[in-house]
């Protein structure tokens, strides 16, 4: 039997899914499990946009009622947390009529040691 341990690197978020951690710039991100379930599958799929029904069943395990705003309210909590942890970038993007799609990205203007020149 393999010990291998996925790591997810999304610019500077790192995600250790079997650890239950993820850490931003190195500094470890207070995350509810549904949170990190939900960054994790994110982080999966990085650059692919998810619809919202695709999300709720990897991260619910089933499948979606009409009107649940689940995933909304939990990418939004996401994005507070990251925001607070890493204010120069942004990492969830919304796609209107779509889903959500998982990329790093400096803001612009923003003076990020992760940032390469």
């Amino acid at each position: 039997m393999s010990a291998t341990h996925e790591v997810l690197e999304i610019g500077p978020l790192e995600i250790l899914p079997e650890e239950h951690l993820a850490r931003a710039a190195g500094r470890p991100l207070m995350l509810s499990i549904r949170e990190l379930r939900l960054l994790t599958e994110l982080a999966r799929r990085a650059d692919r946009i998810m619809s919202r029904d695709e999300l709720f069943s990897l991260v619910w395990g089933r499948e979606m009622r009409a009107g649940d705003r689940s995933v909304d309210v939990y990418v939004r909590k996401l994005r507070v947390k990251l925001e607070h942890a890493l204010p120069s970038w942004s990492f969830i993007h919304t796609h209107f009529g779509f889903g959500y799609r998982l990329t790093a990205e400096c803001k612009q203007g923003a003076n990020d040691p992760f940032t390469s020149d």
